[in-house]
């Protein structure tokens, strides 16, 4: 014969725990103490374990009875998500979203929008950095469902694209670096003498890209924008970051911007795939966009 262990009875031992005592579990559950001591001791009975220990003046928990709890309590939370899950999907709320953003985009920027998505519904975020063409193939393998990132050459055709702003990029180097000895520092002749540093392209199946490396060049590849900065910071190399990325080196004298005019300004735009559109993809879309101008002052 199957034993059973009901909810009921696991919010009973849940409160005796919390209340330190069956009156005042009692007291908060709203029934009588002598209830709540039967059906412990029926409890017992179904299991054939002892969750209490009688033999002091106060009961007290066995070493089965807090295992009995503690794993009870994960079944209480586990039906807890279960029930809040089910309402955000029956009020059309997906259960997660993941926004993907290009390295040179700063996460710093797409956290406020976190809280806000928060006082709408329960859905969780998670936000994934990907490089170059990993970006676009983690729309396209579903990796995410919102890209925040450079606009492409080619838009893939089931995927829509929606500009948001721009983002200044800059040529920077360690102030010692034997590149600012140059008068025309970013001609590609002088660049090409000196180690680039770029971020490997996450793609995991489409063919990995460059950006601003030249043929012949030496080359430092990391797996990361952070790693990208502490390298530039360490002098080992040239590269360019997104100004606000590299803002505070800059102005900490770590880093030193090459040339009297390096800015590249890239448009920056929302992506996602046409299918499978719920609220929180929607609520996303519309809030990452004025977020984006919101930071960045752009009308």
């Amino acid at each position: 014969m199957n034993k059973l262990l009901s909810f009921e009875a696991l919010l009973v031992l849940d409160a005796i725990e919390r209340r330190g005592s069956f009156a005042a579990a009692s007291e908060e559950l709203g029934r009588a103490p002598s209830s709540l001591s039967y059906q412990v001791q029926k409890l017992e009975q179904d299991l054939d374990l002892v969750i209490f220990d009688r033999s002091g003046h106060k009961a007290a928990f066995t070493k089965a009875g807090a295992l009995l709890l503690e794993r009870g309590r994960q079944l209480l939370t586990a039906a807890d998500e279960m029930i809040s899950d089910a309402s955000a999907l029956a009020h059309g709320w997906e259960l997660d979203i993941t926004i993907a953003y290009d390295g040179l985009i700063k996460l710093d920027h797409l956290l406020p929008l976190v809280d806000e998505l928060g006082k709408q519904s329960k859905t969780r975020v998670r936000f994934r950095e990907e490089i170059l063409a990993g970006c676009w193939e983690s729309l396209a393998q579903d990796r995410a469902d919102i890209l925040v990132a450079p606009a492409p050459a080619v838009a893939p055709p089931e995927v829509k694209i929606k500009p948001i702003g721009k983002l200044d990029t800059i040529w920077v180097a360690h102030p010692d670096h034997p590149i600012h000895q140059h008068d025309n520092p970013l001609d590609p002749k002088v660049r090409q003498q000196y180690r680039g540093i770029a971020v490997a392209d996450t793609a995991r199946n489409l063919p990995p890209l460059t950006y601003n490396i030249l043929d012949d060049q030496p080359l430092l590849t990391v797996s990361s924008m952070h790693d990208k900065l502490v390298a530039l910071k360490a002098g080992v190399g040239i590269a360019t970051m997104s100004a606000s990325y590299a803002e505070e080196s800059i102005k900490n004298g770590e880093l030193t911007v090459i040339g009297d005019d390096p800015v590249q300004e890239l448009e920056i735009v929302l992506a996602w795939n046409r299918s499978r559109m719920g609220k929180a993809k929607s609520w996303c879309i519309q809030h990452l966009e004025s977020l984006w101008k919101k930071q960045f002052k752009q009308k």
